[in-house]
């Protein structure tokens, strides 16, 4: 009976160790743990800390809009990242693709002038999908023609967007002033707050309304299946007729345009103009976001609000408490290692059921 009770408990850990939406969640809380004894060690109260930072994203509306806000960017990095995984490419240059996004997007909201505001924002939104899809798509032509990995050219890009950006706004679209910057943009290309004073805008649905669109055209359209032939099996797909050149570019240009429209977002809804370093490491926060979402449109979406919760609360922590920002920074990292790697979590299933059985 024992042996028996041994084979049902062996069995449920397997079978845990094989559920991914389990994995990442158990990532996600061990990550906590590892981070409150950090904080233990370095002589400050875990609870204390974790006290502040949840009050800090879910405390009151204010807080709540705050965290939505926050996560609303993070949704586009991680559907990006998602996009491309599911189409067998690794996009590791999500951040260039929002400043390519970001940068049009401003432009069009400053200079475009005469236009209502539900034709000036989409024409926003449209410049920042090009931009962002056309940077990540050199990548794509690039591995087509050259047969050089994109994770090497998204991650050279990455740096390339940056500083034409820094070069553009320093220079011939800078705005008067000390700032590094371009022109504000016009009151009609401009997302309301939903709540004053806060980072929510309209922008939280139009990002909820594309990963709808993501899993509609991954599950739904003969290019989405197509797209996911090719991360199955490539040489089966391609023995099926498939063009997989065509379809690695296609690609890569709607993931960055993804990512592109989380630049747009952005510049309309919170900076209201391109200002340099305004991406905040939203590009590599959406590797792990996606990740931990299991490259699925809906499980990325979570994945984005715990990481917009984290970023908001965190600096109720650093406010609201003792513990220098330095410390929030560790703290995001060791989530950022623990989600992206659930083998951790599988090593100690297999550590327990082992002792199980001996």
């Amino acid at each position: 009976m024992t042996v028996s009770g041994t084979k049902k408990k062996a069995s449920l850990a397997e079978r845990l160790s094989q559920n991914s939406v389990f994995l990442s969640g158990a990532a996600l809380v061990l990550s906590l743990i590892v981070a409150g004894i950090v904080m233990l060690i370095a002589g400050y109260s875990p609870i204390e800390g974790y006290s502040a930072m949840f009050t800090g994203a879910f405390g009151n509306v204010s807080n709540l809009a705050q965290t939505l806000g926050t996560a609303t960017p993070l949704i586009f990095a991680g559907l990006a990242m998602a996009f491309a995984a599911r189409g067998g490419m690794f996009n590791i240059g999500i951040e260039g693709q929002i400043i390519a996004g970001a940068f049009p997007a401003a432009l069009v909201g400053a200079y475009v002038q005469g236009l209502p505001w539900f034709l000036h924002i989409p024409l926003c939104f449209l410049a920042g999908m090009i931009g962002g899809g056309v940077w990540a798509a050199i990548a794509g032509f690039l591995k087509n023609k050259l047969r050089v990995s994109e994770v090497i050219l998204t991650i050279m890009l990455n740096y390339v967007a940056q500083y034409l950006a820094e070069y553009l706004a320093n220079y011939q679209f800078k705005a008067e002033g000390m700032l590094v910057r371009t022109e504000t943009i016009l009151p009609s290309a401009a997302l309301t707050p939903l709540v004053p004073y806060t980072r929510l805008t309209g922008g939280i649905f139009v990002a909820l309304a594309f990963a709808v669109l993501m899993w509609w055209f991954l599950s739904r359209t003969t290019a989405g299946y197509q797209i996911r032939a090719i991360s199955a099996n490539p040489y089966a797909a391609e023995a099926g007729g498939i063009n997989i050149a065509r379809m690695n570019l296609l690609t890569m240009f709607l993931s960055g345009a993804l990512a592109g429209m989380g630049g747009a977002v952005e510049v309309l809804g919170v900076h209201g103009y391109f200002i340099t370093n305004m991406t905040s490491g939203y590009g590599f926060d959406g590797v792990a976001i996606a990740v931990m979402g299991q490259y699925t449109p809906l499980g990325t979406v979570v994945s984005a609000l715990i990481f917009g919760a984290l970023r908001a609360g965190s600096t109720s922590m650093n406010r609201m408490t003792s513990i220098p920002g330095e410390f929030i920074q560790v703290l995001q990292a060791l989530v950022i290692l623990f989600v992206s790697t659930p083998g951790i979590v599988r090593m100690f299933l297999k550590k327990r059921r082992q002792k199980k059985e001996a």
